[in-house]
C-alpha cells in the first residue's frame, strides 16, 4: 500500500478533492493507494515520515527538510486533463523510481 499525504490551507476541501482525484486515478493505473488529507499547519515531521508521498496544494515551507518525495497537486484542482495528466505521470514516476509499488 503506497501512503500519501494531501495537504491545502484548510484541510477541508481542496486536499480532499487531491486526494480522490489521486486515489482514483492510481487505483485505475494498478496501484493500491492510500491518501490522506490534512491543514497544512497541522504537518510535523513526525506525521510526514508515516507517508510516502507528499502531495501538497502548492510549494509550501514546511521549517523542516521532507524526507518523502513531493508532487505539487494543485493543478488536480482545475480538472483539465492537459493540466493534472502531468500530476499522475509525476506521481507514478515517484512510485517507480522510489520502488513504492
Amino acid at each position: 500500500m503506497i501512503k500519501i499525504l494531501a495537504a491545502c490551507g484548510a484541510g477541508v476541501n481542496s486536499s480532499h478533492q487531491i486526494k480522490d482525484a489521486i486515489e482514483s486515478q492510481l487505483s485505475e493505473r494498478g496501484y493500491q493507494v492510500h491518501c490522506d488529507a490534512v491543514m497544512i499547519k497541522d504537518i510535523t515531521e513526525e506525521l510526514v515520515a508515516k507517508y510516502d508521498i507528499f502531495t501538497p496544494i502548492a510549494k509550501t515551507d514546511l521549517g523542516f527538510d521532507l524526507p518523502i518525495p513531493v508532487v505539487e497537486a494543485g493543478p488536480i484542482l482545475y480538472r483539465i486533463p492537459a493540466m493534472s495528466e502531468p500530476v499522475f505521470t509525476e506521481l507514478e514516476r515517484v512510485i517507480k523510481n522510489h520502488n513504492l509499488s
